[in-house]
C-alpha cells in the first residue's frame, strides 16, 4: 500500500508539517471521513469555539480516492460545526480530491488563523501559504480563475469560499468547480473564520493499483451492470432531479416550507422540464453516470452565465419549498447561492421560515426593510439569498442558522422553523415515513438525507430479495417497527462509502445491483492493498460513527437533541396518496424505534456507547493522539 501522507498546517505561524498514517489507523477508520473524525475527536478542544483559532478543519480524500474505483471524487471536510456546535462533516465531489492525492497528500489538518486572506498552494509534495487579499470579495467562479491566471496552470484544481464565508454566514459552504459544494454545517464559514480563502492544488505523482487485474475484472462488471440497469438510463438523463416526480406524486415533499407535502400544479418542476435548458451531462472523477445538468442561466440574476445542476435537494430548497413553480427560478437559485458560497438547503428552509413567519404575521415589513416575503416571489427569493449571504437586515439573522435566529425572531418562531440539532431539515416531508423519519432524528451532523435514508426503490423490492440485500428481515418504510435497525444498517453503508470516497449512489439508490460491504472489502485489498474482511468492513463503519456520536456527547449532545420537530407530531399531512395523506409521527413508536436504534449500535437508552462497545471498537482509549 502507497504511503498514505497527512499534512499539518499553522495558519497562524505559518508552519507546515508532514507526517505518514501508520496502517493500523488505515485498518481502523479507512479514511475520508474516518480519519476526519479521529483526527477531530483528537484535536478539537471540547468547548471550543467554532470560529476561534482553536477549531481545526480537516479536509480529506478518501482511500481509494484517484483510483479506479467507482466515482472516487468524494472529498470530505470536517471541523466543529458553527452551524451546530456539534460534530462538523461536509462532502463534495468533482476532482479536488483526486488532486490532492495526485500532489501527494492524503489528508490536511488545518487550524490557527492568519492575520490577513490567504491561500494553500499544494503541488507535488510542497505546501505554500500565499496571500489571498487580492482574493477577498471575489465570488466562487472568480476565485479559482484568478488562482489559475496566477499559478498559470489551467489545471490547477481550487476549493474556495465566496462572499458567505468571508461573512461568516453559519452555513456557508466549499465550493469546487462549477457546482460541487460541501454544503452542510458550515465549513465555509470556518474558512472565513480562519481567513482561508481557497486551497489550490496541483499533482503529478500516481496512485498504484495493488492487484490490477482482479479490480479491472471487477470494475468491468461493476461498470457494465450500472449502465445497464433502467434506474441508470434516466439518472443519467436527468439526474437527481428525478426524485422529484415520484416523490411529488406521492405526497413526501415540502410545500411552502412544511404546510403542504405536495406542490399544488407541481409538475412544472418535474425533471422533465430541465431537458429544454440542459446542453448535456456532467461527470465527477471516475463516475460512469454523469447525473448532473450543464446549463446557461435563462434570466435574472447571471443570465447568460454557464454553470451546472442543480441537485434535487437544491431543486426542492428553492422552488417547492418557497413555492416557486417555474424550473427557472430553481435554475437561477442554483446559481446565486453556489456563486456567494451558500448551503442551498439551509438558505431555502430558513427563507421559507421566514415566508411563513411573515404569512402568519410573526415578521412584518419592518423586519424585512419593505421586502415583501410571499409565497412565489421569485425576486424576493434571488434578493434574500443575496441579503443572507451579505448580512443585510433580515438576511443577517437568518444568516446565523435556526438556533440563533429562533433566539432573535422570538419564542413564537420557533414552532415553525423546522430543523434537527440546529440544522435545517431537508426539501422533504418524513412523516408518512417512520424509518426515515428517524434517520434525521439520529443524523450526527442534525437532519440530514445523505447519513441514513433508505432507498426506496430498494423498499420496493420482493421481501425476500430485500431481506438478503440487508442481511435481516427488514420492514416497509411506511412501518415503525424495524426501522432503528434498518438506519443502523444505512448508516453504516453510508460511513464506508465517506471513508472510501466513493459515491453514495452505487450503494444505495441502483438496488438490487449494488455494492456490499464485500465488494467495498474486495475494492480496498483489489486497489489499495488493504485486505479486510467484510465484517471488519461492517466493524470500521461502526467505530466511526460511534466516534461521531462521541464527539457531540462531549459537546452535551443527549437522546433529547434525537427528535423531530413538533410539527411531525402533531400536523397531519394534508395530502398524498394512500397512507401518505393524513401521516404523522406516533411519539410512542418512534421512541421505541429509538431504543431499537440504539441497541443495535451498542449505545444505553441515553444514546451514549457502552463499555463493552467502546471497548469491542477499540474506542476505550480516545483520544490517543496517534496522529
Amino acid at each position: 500500500m502507497r504511503d498514505q501522507k497527512i499534512a499539518y498546517i499553522d495558519l497562524s505561524t505559518g508552519e507546515v508539517r508532514t507526517g505518514l498514517i501508520p496502517e493500523k489507523m488505515r485498518r481502523m477508520y479507512l479514511g475520508g471521513r474516518g480519519i476526519d473524525v479521529y483526527l477531530l475527536y483528537n484535536h478539537v478542544p471540547p468547548g471550543c469555539d467554532p470560529l476561534g483559532e482553536a477549531n481545526v478543519l480537516t479536509v480529506s480524500a478518501g482511500l481509494l480516492g484517484g483510483t479506479p474505483a467507482p466515482s472516487s471524487g468524494r472529498c470530505h471536510l470536517g471541523a466543529k460545526s458553527p452551524l451546530t456546535g456539534l460534530i462538523g462533516s461536509s462532502n463534495m465531489g468533482g476532482f479536488f480530491a483526486p488532486e490532492l492525492r495526485f500532489a501527494g497528500f492524503d489528508h490536511l489538518v488545518i487550524t490557527g488563523a492568519a492575520e490577513k486572506p490567504v491561500y494553500l498552494w499544494i503541488r507535488d509534495g510542497d505546501i505554500r501559504i500565499l496571500d489571498a487579499s487580492h482574493l477577498w470579495g471575489k465570488d466562487t467562479s472568480e476565485t479559482p480563475a484568478a488562482i489559475r491566471t496566477e499559478l498559470g496552470d489551467e489545471d490547477v484544481k481550487v476549493a474556495c469560499i465566496g462572499v458567505a464565508g468571508e461573512k461568516l454566514v453559519r452555513f456557508a459552504n466549499v465550493l469546487t468547480g462549477l457546482k460541487n459544494s460541501a454544503g452542510r454545517t458550515g465549513m465555509g464559514c470556518v474558512m472565513g473564520s480562519k481567513k482561508l480563502k481557497a486551497i489550490a492544488v496541483r499533482g503529478t505523482q500516481s496512485l498504484p493499483v495493488s492487484k490490477p487485474q482482479e479490480a479491472f475484472d471487477y470494475l468491468k462488471r461493476f461498470t457494465d451492470m450500472i449502465q445497464d440497469h433502467p434506474i441508470f438510463k434516466v439518472f443519467s438523463k436527468r439526474g437527481t432531479l428525478m426524485f422529484q416526480d415520484d416523490s411529488d406524486m406521492i405526497g413526501r415533499v415540502r410545500n411552502r416550507n412544511f404546510q403542504f407535502n405536495q406542490v399544488p400544479d407541481g409538475r412544472s418542476l418535474y425533471s422533465e422540464n430541465t431537458e429544454r435548458f440542459s446542453l448535456g451531462m456532467a461527470a465527477c472523477f471516475g463516475c460512469p453516470i454523469h447525473c448532473r445538468h450543464r446549463y446557461v442561466v435563462p434570466e435574472g440574476p447571471g443570465r447568460g452565465t454557464y454553470v451546472e445542476g442543480p441537485e434535487w435537494s437544491t431543486l426542492g430548497a428553492l422552488a417547492a419549498e418557497v413555492d416557486c413553480r417555474r424550473m427557472e427560478a430553481a435554475l437561477v437559485g442554483n446559481y446565486l447561492v453556489n456563486k456567494y458560497g451558500l448551503d442551498s438547503l439551509e438558505a431555502g428552509s430558513m427563507i421559507s421560515w421566514a415566508m411563513e413567519l411573515y404569512e402568519k404575521g410573526i415578521i412584518d415589513d419592518k423586519t424585512t426593510d419593505g421586502l415583501k416575503l410571499e409565497w412565489g416571489s421569485e425576486a424576493a427569493v434571488y434578493e434574500m439569498i443575496r441579503r443572507i449571504a451579505e448580512r443585510e437586515g433580515l438576511g443577517d439573522i437568518l444568516a446565523e442558522g435556526p438556533l440563533r435566529a429562533i433566539e432573535k425572531l422570538g419564542e413564537e418562531s420557533r414552532y415553525y422553523n423546522i430543523h434537527v440539532k440546529g440544522m435545517s431539515s431537508l426539501h422533504t416531508d418524513e412523516r408518512p415515513t417512520p424509518p426515515m423519519a428517524l434517520g434525521i432524528a439520529t443524523s450526527t451532523r442534525g437532519a440530514d438525507h445523505l447519513r441514513s435514508r433508505p432507498g426506496v426503490d430498494a423498499n420496493l423490492l420482493p421481501p425476500d430479495v430485500r431481506d438478503k440485500l440487508f442481511g435481516f428481515a427488514t420492514p416497509n418504510i411506511d412501518t415503525y417497527e424495524g426501522g432503528g435497525k434498518l438506519i443502523w444498517w444505512h448508516e453504516l453503508m453510508y460511513v464506508i462509502s465517506d471513508a472510501l470516497g466513493t459515491c453514495k449512489f452505487h450503494p444505495l439508490f441502483m438496488s438490487p445491483s449494488t455494492l456490499t460491504f464485500e465488494d467495498y472489502a474486495n475494492l480496498a485489498g483489489w486497489i489499495a492493498g488493504l485486505e479486510l474482511s467484510s465484517e471488519e468492513m461492517v466493524d470500521i463503519a461502526e467505530r466511526i460513527y460511534t466516534l461521531e456520536r462521541m464527539f457531540n456527547n462531549r459537546e452535551g449532545a443527549t437522546r433529547a437533541d434525537d427528535t423531530l420537530p413538533e410539527r411531525f407530531f402533531v400536523e397531519p399531512t394534508p395530502l398524498g396518496l394512500g397512507s401518505f395523506q393524513g401521516a404523522t409521527i406516533d411519539r410512542q413508536k418512534f421512541e421505541d424505534m429509538l431504543d431499537e436504534y440504539y441497541q443495535a449500535h451498542g449505545w444505553d437508552k441515553e444514546g451514549v456507547p457502552t463499555v463493552e462497545t467502546l471497548a469491542r471498537l477499540g474506542l476505550d482509549k480516545e483520544p490517543s493522539r496517534i496522529i
